[in-house]
């Protein structure tokens, strides 16, 4: 989405789940099996706290949750808090008030305002899963920052240096030295979203971009793109290189019609795919969110039952071969799992 996305901007190809333990931080340790492991004959609950239910993204996740969850005698719940921070705060600690959980995987909309509320999950013995934002005030590391919590996550600043990255490769393409490259922010003073939006920039800047436009939000929504793009074309009707979600970019890009204009994408979905395929964007941000949820399940059932299974995973590194920089070569023969 994400994804956000990413966002964001940020979605993903079906991958079955693998096995975390080689692909983990090598600085990570392992955690530890949960106090009172649950007998394998128990049914586990789940609480899947999303950004929201009507995010592709988020349901991109959710699907993987619920297949996994189901599979091996779980069942799952979404909470959804329709990306409000302070409401996906208070929806956990009613559920840790209330134990209705015996895991809750973690989507958070406010890494920050969650440490306290995941904190006290921890502590009541609920089994936590942080997936793909982190949870914290540090936005470049897949480590804890909450001890005792499972991390399988995309740093939104490792997703920026991704998306400056293919955005470099893509002004080759298209111009032969000058190139102008425009970075759509996802949500405006969103902590994430500035995370990644500062690492995108300022790899854009040292890997030689010309010009780097950065003060047009382009949301995650192809209205809000669409609104962006006019305004970019507008101001810089020369640019050469537009980076942004999935679902902004699929406002954005009929726009470009007849101009010398490539994207580069954040996100997973069935709509991105296409354009990569077609050659219309050179790249997008491939996350396989589904593969993600579904591994987030894993970790939470496995330590929930008492296994021991990696604190800490990059999720780009451990669920795809191609570090989710997805150019048309990279994506062949590939399957997008979500459409927005």
């Amino acid at each position: 989405m994400i994804r956000v996305a990413r966002l964001l901007a940020v979605g993903l190809t079906v991958t079955t789940a693998v096995a975390l333990t080689a692909c983990s931080r090598p600085d990570s340790d392992d955690a530890g099996a949960a106090a009172t492991a649950a007998p394998a004959d128990k049914k586990l609950s789940i609480g899947f706290f999303g950004f929201a239910k009507a995010n592709s993204f988020a349901q991109a996740t959710w699907a993987g949750v619920q297949e996994y969850a189901g599979a091996n005698n779980a069942e799952a719940t979404f909470l959804d808090s329709n990306f409000d921070g302070p409401t996906q705060v208070n929806q956990l600690q009613d559920a840790v008030t209330s134990k209705r959980y015996d895991i809750v995987i973690v989507q958070a909309n406010d890494g920050t305002a969650m440490v306290n509320p995941i904190k006290q999950a921890v502590a009541a013995g609920i089994t936590v899963v942080v997936e793909f934002t982190p949870v914290g005030g540090k936005y470049d590391t897949a480590a804890p920052q909450v001890p005792g919590t499972i991390n399988i996550i995309d740093p939104p600043t490792v997703n920026g240096e991704g998306l400056a990255k293919m955005g470099l490769d893509a002004c080759k393409t298209v111009v032969d030295s000058g190139c102008k490259v425009a970075y759509l922010q996802g949500f405006a003073n969103y902590p994430l979203d500035t995370a990644r939006t500062d690492a995108a920039v300022n790899a854009l800047k040292a890997g030689g971009a010309a010009e780097v436009i950065s003060n047009f939000v382009g949301g995650y929504t192809p209205d809000s793109g669409r609104a962006a793009m006019q305004n970019l074309l507008q101001a810089h009707p020369d640019v050469n290189v537009v980076i942004g979600s999935s679902q902004a970019l699929q406002g954005a890009t009929p726009l470009a019609a007849g101009k010398k204009i490539t994207f580069v994408g954040n996100g997973n979905s069935t709509q991105a795919y296409d354009f990569v395929n077609k050659g219309t964007w050179y790249a997008t941000y491939a996350l396989p969110e589904k593969g993600q949820g579904a591994k987030a399940a894993e970790l939470g059932i496995k330590k929930a039952r008492g296994e021991t299974v990696p604190e800490s995973s990059v999720a780009c590194e451990v669920l795809t071969d191609y570090n989710c920089l997805g150019t048309k070569e990279a994506l062949t023969g590939k399957t997008a799992d979500y459409s927005d």
